[in-house]
């Protein structure tokens, strides 16, 4: 995915949607940026049914990279994403939208613009 998404949508669609039976949210409120290393909510299977919970945006770096939450993840035959590759760590990321940087500079300002796509 991207290191930028929104979720908007209210938490009773997002509930009949994924048909989760607990939920560990609070009152959800419109979040209409979410960046790496932000809590989000996301959808996961456990013993007593699906839940939504809040988690962190990304995936723990390697070690020795250190820095923040790592959003893309290329090379999954690395030792340090096995583990992470395993159905019990999977997890929906429900999102209404997500953005990405344009492939070039705006000649105005000199920065790549955001695009969003829904």
């Amino acid at each position: 995915m991207c290191n930028l998404y929104s979720i908007t949508t209210n938490q009773a669609a997002i509930l009949a949607l994924f048909r989760v039976v607990n939920r560990y949210v609070g009152n959800l409120q419109p979040m209409p940026g979410v960046f790496p290393d932000y809590p989000a909510p996301v959808i996961r299977n456990r013993e007593a049914g699906t839940e939504m919970t809040l988690m962190r945006w990304g995936m723990p770096p390697p070690p020795r990279s250190g820095g923040p939450p790592v959003t893309n993840i290329r090379n999954t035959s690395s030792p340090h994403w096995r583990g992470w590759l395993k159905p019990e760590n999977r997890c929906l990321v429900p999102f209404d939208s997500f953005a990405e940087y344009a492939p070039e500079a705006n000649p105005e300002t000199k920065k790549k613009d955001v695009v969003w796509f829904a």
